[in-house]
C-alpha cells in the first residue's frame, strides 16, 4: 500500500518518527502541500494522511487509487466525507489524544494571568527588585488565588471535563454547559446556561465544537454580560469568538483579560484585531502539541491504518 502524508511537519518536526506507519506500506511524507499540488502528490496513493490540507470532492475525483483517508487530528471538516462515502472510501480520525495536553495548557494560561511569574522574573532580572525599597513588589493587578473562584466551562466533553478536574484540584467552583448534560464526574460541578456562566464566572474556558449554532458564540453582547474582572480562554476553535468584539472589550477594559490559542484564520492574518488587543495572551495553536500527545496521535493513526488493512476500519467519521 502506498501511504502519502500531505502535511506531516506539525506532527513530526523532527522528534516524532514515522517508523510505525512506515512499516505498514510504502510511505511518502510531505512537510506541507499547497493547494495546487494536492492531486499531483496524492494521485498514486492508496492511503492519504492529512492534518489541515483539504480533500475536496473535486480533488478526490482525481485520485483513482485512493482507498482510505486518516486525518491527523480530531476535526475532519477539511474532508468532503460525502464524496468519500459515495466512493466507499472510509475516513478515520483520532478522537482522543490531546485531552491532558490541552487541559494543562488551559491552566497554564489561567495561572499566568493570575500569577505572572515570567513577567515578574523579567522585572527582577532587569533591576526592578534591587532598586525596590521593600523586600517584595508586584505589578499584576489581577494577582489572586484560584481557590474559591468560579470557572465556567462551555463544552463539557473529554477536554472540558479534564479542565474541570484540574479546577477542582485548585478548589474552584465549577459551572458547566453542554447540550447533552450527560456527564458524570468524580468532582462536584453544576450545570448552567451560557448566560449564567457569562454572568457568574471569574474564568471561562471554551471547549465546544464549531457549529452554525456556536459560530460567534462569544459576541459583543456575550462579553457585556461578563464580570469586569473575568478572564476568557479559547483553546477550541477560533470562530467561536467575534474577534473584533473581543479586541474592543479588552481595549476598553470591559473584561480583564483573555487568552486565545486559536483564531479565525490560521496562520493569523496581519489584519486580525486581536494583534492589537490589550491584556491578551496569543499563542499559535499549540495547546495540543505536547510531545506525548503527538506521539499518541502517531500511534493511533498507525492503529487506524492497521485496522483498515485488516478490513475492519475504526474511528470512522
Amino acid at each position: 500500500m502506498r501511504i502519502t502524508v500531505l502535511d506531516g511537519h506539525t506532527l513530526n518536526p523532527g522528534d516524532n518518527p514515522w517508523t510505525e506507519i512506515g512499516a505498514l506500506g510504502e510511505l511518502t511524507v510531505h512537510d506541507r502541500t499547497p493547494a495546487d499540488l494536492i492531486v499531483e502528490r496524492a494521485k498514486d496513493a492508496d492511503i492519504i494522511l492529512t492534518n489541515k490540507v483539504p480533500l475536496s470532492a473535486e480533488a478526490l475525483a482525481q485520485l483513482p487509487n485512493l482507498k482510505f483517508v486518516s486525518v491527523l487530528a480530531t476535526g475532519y471538516n477539511i474532508i468532503d466525507t460525502a464524496a468519500c462515502a459515495a466512493r466507499g472510501i472510509p475516513v478515520s480520525n483520532v478522537p482522543v489524544y490531546s485531552t491532558d495536553a490541552v487541559a494543562e495548557f488551559v491552566f497554564s494560561l489561567i495561572l499566568d494571568f493570575a500569577k505572572r511569574p515570567a513577567f515578574h522574573s523579567e522585572l527582577a532580572m532587569s533591576g526592578a527588585w534591587e532598586s525596590c525599597p521593600d523586600f517584595c513588589f508586584w505589578e499584576n493587578p489581577h494577582f489572586r488565588e484560584l481557590a474559591g473562584k468560579t470557572i465556567g466551562i462551555i463544552g463539557f466533553g473529554r477536554i472540558g471535563q479534564r479542565v474541570g478536574a484540574l479546577a477542582s484540584a485548585f478548589k474552584m467552583n465549577i459551572l458547566a454547559h453542554s447540550r447533552s448534560r450527560s456527564a458524570e464526574t468524580a468532582f462536584p460541578f453544576a450545570w448552567a446556561s451560557i448566560d449564567e456562566i457569562l454572568e457568574s464566572s471569574d474564568f471561562i474556558s471554551l471547549h465546544c465544537p464549531l457549529t452554525p449554532e456556536t459560530h460567534g458564540l462569544i459576541s459583543a453582547a456575550s462579553l457585556a454580560k461578563m464580570k469586569p474582572t473575568a478572564f476568557l480562554v479559547n483553546t477550541a476553535r477560533g470562530p467561536l469568538i467575534d474577534e473584533k468584539a473581543l479586541a474592543d472589550a479588552l481595549n476598553s477594559g470591559l473584561i480583564a483579560g483573555a487568552a486565545c490559542d486559536v483564531v479565525s484564520a490560521e496562520p493569523i492574518l496581519p489584519t486580525n484585531p486581536l494583534l492589537r488587543a490589550k491584556n491578551l495572551t496569543l499563542t499559535p495553536h499549540i495547546a495540543w502539541a505536547a510531545i506525548e500527545a503527538r506521539q499518541r496521535l502517531m500511534a493511533i493513526t498507525a492503529t487506524n491504518i492497521s485496522a483498515f488493512l485488516a478490513g475492519k476500519p475504526i474511528h470512522t467519521v
